[in-house]
């Protein structure tokens, strides 16, 4: 449809808010089969800080609430009055926050009602998401945190779901040393999930502030090169930094790369590792000994993210390490602090 030169603007904004969401679906389903793969063989990395249990649950009711609002389910949140600090990936627990209210909504028939509530017991907090949707079955019960396991009466709910939430679910709580457990009473009494957590005592810590800086995002046009044989990756980010008022030059193949950084001399370089003829570690290592080079910000582009990948880059003169597809969020923070 994008190819039609009879569009109007409103079939080519609905074409692309298709694009948009079905892409984000995509990219959903495959970020959940990597993640559980990780986990699996115990290369998923937290990144844990110290954050209060109002941050986890504001991000997760914000990234479930247009599902909540679309199917017309009530939801009320009972919190402590004092909330207590973990110390925990926010990121990943938000998430496991989020799949639940999301199949609660799923699996609850509008207008329907979801509760989500806290409380300390000692050192442990216990999170639990209720619904009086469907309800579970004792044979579900016993397998509902298995990979591909779907609710019994769930044709026409899943909106395209694997059954893959709830098995990432549980082995993300049980690697911030948490658990987390279903309960139901039957047909017609709804589901409960409850996460049992360790925590922090609430009020006597202060979180660490956020770095300086960190929120601006006004970004300094650089010169920035990028080397990638994919054209359409290297061509599509270019398009992305030049619309930030970036100068930006693209090679498709190493020594190409390394003739074209040598001329435009450029400020940041984003180099793919797998190029012909010249992979990105060693384009890498040419630069980095040129004398021009000192002070230039070279970032890894690769599919790869294990840690063996982090220091094989870094061995090679890379100061950031960026597995594909690049979060542009990410990107604006790189391009800020090298611009500090």
């Amino acid at each position: 449809m994008l190819t039609l030169s009879s569009l109007t603007d409103e079939q080519l904004l609905w074409s692309r808010q298709v694009i948009h969401r079905q892409v984000e679906h995509m990219a959903r389903l495959l970020d959940d089969l990597l993640d559980v793969a990780r986990i699996t063989r115990g290369k998923l990395e937290l990144k844990k800080e110290v954050v209060d249990l109002g941050t986890i649950i504001d991000t997760a009711v914000e990234a479930a609430r247009p599902l909540i609002t679309a199917r017309k389910h009530g939801l009320s949140i009972e919190l402590p009055p004092e909330l207590p600090l973990l110390d925990a990936d926010p990121v990943r627990l938000a998430q496991v926050v989020s799949n639940l209210l999301t199949n609660a909504a799923k699996y609850t028939d509008p207008p329907g009602r979801i509760a989500i509530g806290a409380r300390v017991d000692g050192d442990r907090l216990r999170i639990s998401v209720k619904d009086n949707g469907i309800a579970l079955s004792p044979s579900m019960l016993a397998c509902i945190f298995e990979m591909f396991t779907q609710a019994e009466d769930s044709h026409g709910r899943s909106e395209g779901g694997l059954g893959i939430g709830l098995a990432l679910a549980k082995g993300l709580v049980a690697l911030h040393g948490g658990s987390i457990e279903a309960f139901s009473d039957g047909p017609g009494h709804g589901s409960e999930f409850v996460l049992t957590l360790p925590c922090r005592s609430h009020a006597a810590e202060a979180l660490d502030p956020p770095p300086a800086g960190e929120a601006r995002a006004t970004a300094v046009p650089r010169k920035i090169l990028i080397a990638d044989d994919n054209e359409d990756a290297a061509n599509t980010l270019a398009m992305l930094l030049r619309l930030a008022g970036h100068d930006v030059r693209t090679s498709h193949r190493g020594r190409a790369a390394l003739e074209l950084a040598a001329e435009f001399r450029p400020e940041i370089a984003f180099l793919d590792i797998g190029m012909p003829d010249l992979d990105g570690y060693e384009v890498a290592r040419r630069m980095r000994g040129e004398a021009w080079c000192d002070g230039v910000t070279l970032i890894a582009l690769t599919g790869w993210g294990q840690e063996e990948d982090k220091r094989r880059a870094q061995a090679a003169g890379f100061d950031h390490h960026l597995t594909k597809p690049v979060d542009p969020q990410r990107l604006d923070r790189l391009l800020h602090r090298s611009a500090e």
